[in-house]
């Protein structure tokens, strides 16, 4: 991070309310991302680490009393990643977000995602009321989340599953907060296998029905290793990452399967600009085809 973007930083005066359970209380988002509280090492990146403890420190300030933790998930928690990977978080609080809040959050973000920094452009994650992250019967419920590459919040259940809240139970990385063990309940297996499944079917019919949307370099690279994931977290009975995924298929499938998953592997830099760009008509085919290879092997 340079210098001139520190000074611009600092140079702005924006206010933005926190609404605590002490009352509400003003003061300059500039103040909140320049000012960590402690330093954060949860990555051996040390740029990430600063994005990560900027957002960290900001969201603390923000919430007040209603933020409980900071954790990584994903990548960053189960291993293999790379500096390729989403930086995948979930931010746990005591209640639903207030409206102002949420607000507040909104322009944090915005002022994270224009951070010199290119992993502040890679961050993704949800924000959990403590009791909704501890009930795993809640997955499917709506929460704020931040998609990967976008600088503002949106309602999404795209974190609510039992997956994510085994892997922030068993691995998750604490940044702030108590240890995320005490945050989550047991995920009994035979629920993790059957959400499983039920995505490998689901999101398999929907890409099938809808090939179009989903023809581009980005998502046919991100498909391929994704049910590579999913088939191998199915067949071991716990969560693993895509390298591990692409590796065990690699070594269980077919091998007229390896040199798509080489290629797909391999096509994770830039999404930008990959999603910008049709995937190769073999590669698509191909893709479509190991859906629902995969489908199948999900019923045995």
């Amino acid at each position: 991070m340079g210098c001139g973007h520190v000074q611009a930083c600092r140079s702005s005066s924006k206010a933005v309310w926190s609404i605590g359970r002490d009352g509400p209380k003003v003061f300059s988002i500039a103040r909140v991302i320049m000012e960590p509280h402690s330093r954060i090492i949860p990555t051996p990146y040390p740029d990430l680490n600063r994005v990560l403890e900027i957002l960290v420190d900001s969201t603390r300030d923000l919430l007040s009393t209603n933020f409980v933790g900071a954790y990584l998930q994903g990548s960053f928690a189960v291993g293999d990643f790379d500096i390729h990977s989403d930086v995948d978080f979930i931010i746990v609080t005591v209640d639903e977000l207030s409206d102002d809040q949420v607000d507040a959050l909104q322009t944090m973000h915005r002022r994270v995602y224009d951070l010199t920094s290119p992993w502040a452009q890679h961050l993704e994650g949800s924000y959990f009321p403590q009791k909704v992250l501890r009930d795993y019967t809640e997955r499917g419920k709506q929460l704020w989340y931040l998609d990967h590459g976008a600088s503002s919040l949106i309602k999404s259940d795209h974190c609510n599953t039992i997956v994510v809240r085994r892997v922030v139970r068993e691995k998750g990385v604490t940044m702030a907060g108590p240890p995320p063990i005490t945050l989550v309940a047991r995920i009994p297996v035979e629920l993790f296998l059957a959400e499983i499944k039920e995505v490998i079917v689901d999101w398999g019919r929907e890409i099938i029905a809808n090939p179009k949307r989903y023809n581009n370099h980005f998502y046919q690279t991100f498909i391929v290793l994704s049910y590579c994931r999913m088939l191998h977290d199915l067949r071991t009975g716990k969560p693993g990452s895509k390298r591990a995924g692409a590796d065990w298929a690699k070594a269980n499938l077919e091998p007229s399967w390896s040199s798509l998953i080489d290629r797909a592997w391999l096509g994770r830099p830039d999404p930008a600009s990959s999603v910008k760009r049709t995937a190769d008509p073999q590669d698509f085919e191909d893709t479509l085809r190991l859906i629902r290879h995969v489908v199948e092997e999900s019923k045995h």
